[in-house]
């Protein structure tokens, strides 16, 4: 065993504290993005903005620093859910993105959540760069739909790609997850 793998990293430190903020600003960016006016929707933009770059730092910290720990193994992809699929369903019940684009995403975000838990025991299958793609995509397209008076064709092209790289890293991810588990299989002999 080297001396890293010996050290243990407490739960609470910079990565995870950051996490735990991003979960924490959701609820001020949900009420900022209802109330009218230019001005709260800016206030939204700007709360969203910075939940999305803890999103960065947070993972950023975590592998420069060696503060990886089961807590933010579990924490940031909830967190990163709990952002976007609240501005796509704010968005939505304001009438501003259709309600489909927003069951497709947020159904391959949970069925993809759901598979990690499953695979957690087994292993975990690191981001792709596919998933960090659908993660930029995903965040400009919410930002376009948030910021006042941007025309509706730019948001749907944006929206379009974040959709599509959203489907096809899911299918990426169920693909790798059927690949890893028959590698256990064989791994235990089954």
């Amino acid at each position: 065993m080297t001396r890293d793998e010996r050290r243990v990293v407490s739960p609470w430190n910079i990565a995870n504290v950051l996490t735990v903020l991003r979960l924490a600003l959701v609820p001020f960016f949900v009420v900022c993005l209802f109330l009218p006016g230019p001005g709260w929707r800016l206030a939204a933009l700007a709360v969203f903005a910075v939940a999305s770059i803890t999103d960065h730092l947070d993972g950023e910290l975590a592998r420069r620093y060696g503060l990886i720990t089961d807590f933010g193994k579990i924490a940031d992809p909830i967190a990163d859910k709990a952002l976007t699929g609240a501005a796509l369903v704010c968005l939505s019940i304001l009438g501003e993105l259709p309600w489909w684009i927003t069951l497709v995403i947020l159904g391959r975000e949970l069925g993809i959540t759901v598979l990690r838990f499953v695979l957690i025991r087994r292993a975990i299958i690191p981001a792709s760069y596919g998933g960090k793609v659908k993660t930029v995509l995903q965040i400009a397209a919410i930002v376009l739909y948030i910021l006042p008076g941007v025309p509706d064709p730019l948001r749907w092209v944006v929206m379009g790609a974040a959709l599509v790289v959203t489907v096809a890293t899911g299918v990426d991810y169920v693909v790798r997850a059927v690949k890893l588990r028959k590698v256990a299989r064989r791994a235990r002999g089954e």
